[in-house]
């Protein structure tokens, strides 16, 4: 079957093909994509997560980390925020302090985060609850 479209003649029986390979992961090549990465990396974000968590997608973190030199001023605070740094240290105006989280503290700010989804009266009770074991355990331990 063909289809004559703009004076071209379309072979419509031809499939389309989809590339099988995922693209060659880009390394940052800005200093800015190059210390957004890093911190990324260190607090336990993939692209995804992170893109998710700033109300973004992945294709925009991934621009950010390798081809912009610098992404709006209200990008750089919500990163600055959800990353756990000062703009200065995003910035490359400060050193940045890139210690990486163990698995287990990465699982427990997960969760904690999931407290700040609840209404105030269960976030108040789960904060009572979390006092209360701690107190006991000190009591253990004395």
């Amino acid at each position: 079957m063909y289809i004559k479209s703009m004076d071209v003649f379309v072979d419509m029986e031809s499939p389309l093909t989809i590339q099988p390979d995922m693209p060659k992961r880009k390394t940052p090549t800005t200093s800015f994509g190059q210390r957004l990465y890093a911190l990324r990396k260190a607090r336990g974000f993939t692209q995804v997560r992170l893109a998710k968590t700033l109300g973004t997608t992945q294709r925009m973190i991934s621009y950010y980390e390798t081809e912009a030199e610098l992404p709006p001023s209200l990008v750089i605070v919500a990163l600055a925020r959800i990353l756990r740094v000062s703009a200065d240290e995003l910035l490359g105006l400060k050193p940045a302090k890139l210690q990486r989280q163990s698995l287990e503290e990465q699982r427990l700010w997960k969760r904690f985060r999931l407290v700040e989804s609840l209404g105030e009266r269960d976030r108040r009770a789960v904060i009572r609850m979390i006092h209360s074991l701690s107190a006991v355990r000190s009591e253990a331990r004395a």
